[in-house]
């Protein structure tokens, strides 16, 4: 997939198939013009055309740039408002189309446009700068002033509102800052400061104190890289990021002009009405950049409303029908005087599941007025004893959070293979690195709206980059994430620091606790290379917003739940679905470590990696997950270990259906290629630290067992620095086996051994399931699986084409690789 692809997929999202009011229709194409038919009863037809339209831009207005843009106007209507739709980071004026002909069926005269250095459009990248993407939107107003479908409010003034995403969201809000013809904006899961955003810093110390946010940054400037570094960009852009990426902080200068890019530079300037729409699931513009433009455009008088969804550029549920929904019915209101669109905070809080009830809540919560991200805050006491942490050399391994800029890439195997082998999901905190601290158990239900804040003081040597992040911890010990993003911050040792969490809306449930856990290392992020330690503590209690003013009713199902991914088919199966498919808890199956039904999944950039898959592994089974190369066996593993969402199907752990953050997943231990330990701790330390950074009693692990199996011997007690290849990959197996969980899931465990240390391997395989527990092991050593397995699964192009015993698959007198190839079609 190529990665300018994939930043489209979440920069500007393409090929939507929500759609406003009636069926779509057909579309006719006459010489450069497109005629969208309807039938009697539906919308109003709509006329397409395609122009260039010459501009002027640059800070001495000497640079001559074309635009490549489409106008979409309603046939049979009198004059209307105008909306211009920008697109997202990486895309164009195509991304949007879909969008655009919704609003013309709605009587809109809509104007899509590929932003300078985007498309067919001529220009280099300036990022949204006044004297460059700004001159230029405000040529295009000019442009739709002189249309005879436009309304307008004067001479050479549309009646025109703006909307788009992330990079054409920010253009919004810029364009209302210095162009007082626009009369309202919408923009969604966009930026306030892009140098806040790049350079984040949770206690409060700015940009030029924030911690490099390198993957997204990667992305970011190096998307459509050809003949030069950095692609389109304006060659001092490009300059600057390259200084910042060599040094992994930010300068003055690269933080003066990004926020020269940014709406909080004019935010004071913004007296439009406003909907802001963010999403939760978000790393790169977290829900507090719309905070922050939401308390600036109110403070200047303007009626602002604002709305978090589940999704984001991290993925999650885009809600697409839901959010073009509000875009139309906010413009309705504010550009043709309609009724108020809705009220002015509202959450979704959908694809939730109350632990305490087992029961799926789907709602919408609202209120009158957004309260801000520190509303109604309580304080819960926080454990707050004195803890070491360590930066490893090199800053690796790292601990991972939401993998910022790579949540867009869903093609990456081994990516969700790396999470599942260290703890089974997302995020990943590496022994040894990370800091934890509990409130005590909760009395009653608790539901945390905005960002939480706690106090800490930091000893050691040279400023500390500290990233901060919330977990749920249920009465058994299972730890979640609250939301998949670290607050990173920069500690001056011998100081204290108040540190706000991610913003989020989550409620923790009866008996639960908070946990505040505080890493030295993010895999998205810059880090120092020196190896180090620090001492870290609370000196405050966790204080948490609230908004008791938010109403929830329970919603019914829509259309676009069908095209969500796991957690939200989890709701419409829960609601919708009757009989046994339809239940979180199969009885029947208690007994069955893993029952596969129908799973399918489909990349978004359209390969089918699995194809109603389905198959039951037994106790006692060692079963070998059996394919070539883009079988779909990774993919199955990963959404096996809750990692991924299926399209449709399910997967039942003895009778649990498996949804991200399931208890059940505590029974599931999982390892794949490229363990990372700490390399100056011993084996044993390495292994003590995992176990209680997963929050787990210790008289859980069965540390002496899981290591007897493994067969370390003495070297447990030396640094793993010291560890051949086939001793590290032993001390993952154990490190998997801590715990002795029920089901044991490994991709390719034996990869990079020498035949003794494959022997042995096996060995430690066949030990683990003769107690009645399972193994799951994908490989391509097939005669390793015949030797080993004692059950196997074949796939091929993501479906199974042979599964049972591995005696029967083979047949008598083959071997297994012989009966592989003939199976998929491959024999000589």
């Amino acid at each position: 997939m190529r990665l300018g692809g994939a930043l489209r997929a979440r920069w500007g999202r393409t090929g939507r198939a929500a759609r406003w009011g009636a069926a779509a229709a057909a579309i006719a194409l006459v010489g450069g013009t497109a005629a969208v038919g309807a039938t009697a009863g539906e919308a109003p037809r709509v006329r397409t055309s395609e122009q260039n339209v010459a501009v002027v831009d640059g800070p001495k207005n000497d640079q001559r740039v074309t635009l490549d843009t489409t106008f979409y106007a309603p046939l049979g209507r009198a004059r209307g408002p105008a909306v211009m739709i920008g697109h997202g980071f990486g895309g164009d004026k195509h991304g949007v189309a879909e969008e655009a002909r919704a609003l013309a069926r709605e009587g809109y005269a809509v104007l899509a446009w590929s932003a300078r250095g985007f498309g067919r459009s001529t220009g280099e990248i300036a990022l949204n700068s006044p004297d460059y993407e700004v001159k230029d939107t405000r040529q295009l107003i000019d442009w739709l002033a002189k249309r005879p479908e436009v309304q307008l409010d004067g001479p050479g003034d549309p009646r025109l509102g703006m909307a788009g995403e992330s990079y054409g969201g920010a253009i919004a809000l810029m364009t209302a800052a210095y162009d007082r013809r626009v009369d309202a904006i919408a923009p969604q899961i966009t930026w306030n400061d892009l140098a806040d955003s790049l350079f984040p810093d949770a206690s409060g110390g700015g940009a030029g104190n924030g911690v490099f946010k390198k993957l997204w940054a990667g992305l970011f400037f190096t998307d459509g890289a050809g003949s030069s570094a950095c692609g389109r960009f304006l060659p001092s852009l490009c300059e600057m990021y390259q200084k910042v990426a060599e040094t992994g902080a930010p300068t003055a200068d690269a933080v003066a002009t990004l926020r020269r890019s940014s709406p909080s530079s004019v935010i004071d300037r913004v007296k439009v009405p406003t909907l802001l729409v963010q999403g939760q699931a978000d790393s790169l513009f977290p829900l507090d950049q719309a905070d922050a433009n939401a308390r600036g455009i109110a403070r200047n008088g303007a009626p602002v409303s604002v709305v978090w969804y589940q999704g984001g550029h991290d993925g999650g549920d885009s809600e697409t029908g839901r959010v073009r929904g509000l875009l139309r019915d906010f413009f309705d209101a504010r550009l043709r005087g309609g009724a108020a669109s809705r009220d002015g905070f509202a959450v979704t809080r959908a694809g939730g599941l109350d632990s305490s009830t087992q029961q799926v809540v789907v709602e919408e919560a609202t209120a009158r007025a957004y309260p801000g991200l520190g509303a109604g805050p309580r304080t819960l006491p926080l454990d707050g004893r004195e803890q070491t942490v360590f930066n490893p050399a090199g800053g690796s391994p790292a601990s991972i959070s939401a993998l910022p800029g790579l949540g867009a890439l869903g093609g990456l195997g081994d990516l969700g293979g790396l999470a599942g082998g260290l703890g089974g999901g997302l995020p990943v905190d590496m022994p040894g690195q990370s800091a934890q601290f509990d409130t005590a158990p909760l009395a009653s239900p608790l539901r945390l709206t905005g960002a939480a804040t706690v106090r800490i003081a930091v000893s050691g040597k040279g400023p500390v980059p500290l990233f901060a992040k919330l977990y749920d911890v249920s009465p058994g010990g299972l730890s979640v994430p609250a939301r998949r993003i670290a607050a990173p911050l920069r500690v001056t040792p011998g100081g204290e620091a108040t540190v706000t969490l991610p913003a989020m809306d989550y409620r923790f449930d009866r008996g639960h606790r908070l946990r505040v856990v505080l890493a030295t290392t993010d895999m998205g992020f810059a880090t120092p290379p020196q190896p180090a330690s620090y001492k870290v503590r609370v000196v405050s209690g966790l204080t948490v917003p609230t908004v008791p003013a938010l109403k929830t009713e329970p919603t019914p199902i829509p259309a676009w739940v069908w095209v969500l991914p796991l957690v939200a088919f989890a709701i419409a199966a829960g609601i919708l679905v009757r009989g046994r498919r339809g239940r979180m808890t199969e009885p029947s199956l208690s007994d069955v470590p893993l029952e596969i039904s129908g799973l399918t999944k489909k990349y978004k950039n359209g390969h089918l990696a699995v194809a109603d898959l389905s198959f039951r592994v037994e106790k006692g089974q060692v079963l070998g997950l059996l394919g070539p190369n883009g079988a779909g066996k990774t993919t199955t593993l990963r959404m096996l270990m809750g990692l991924i969402h299926p399209d449709s199907g399910e997967i039942r752990i003895f009778g649990h259906r498996v949804t991200p953050g399931a208890p059940v997943l505590s029974r599931l231990g999982s390892f794949v290629e490229g363990p990372g330990f700490l390399p100056h701790l011993s084996g044993r330390d390495n292994l003590d630290l995992y176990w209680r950074a997963t929050g787990r009693p210790l008289d859980e692990a069965h540390m002496d067992e899981a290591l007897r199996i493994a067969g370390l011997g003495p070297a447990l007690e030396r640094a793993v620095r010291t560890y051949s290849q086939g001793m590290r990959q032993r001390l993952a197996i154990a490190q998997a086996m801590l715990g002795l969980p029920d089901l044991l899931v490994l991709d390719e465990p034996t990869n990079g051994l020498d035949p003794p240390q494959i022997r042995e391997m096996r060995e430690v395989l066949v030990r683990y399931a003769a107690d009645g527990r399972t193994v799951i092991v994908s490989s391509h050593l097939l005669a390793e699986v015949e030797q080993t397995c004692t059950h196997a699964v074949v796939m091929a192009g993501g479906r199974r084409v042979a599964a049972g015993p591995v005696a029967e698959i083979t047949g008598s007198g083959r071997r297994l690789e012989d009966a592989f190839l003939e199976i998929i079609g491959e024999a000589p």
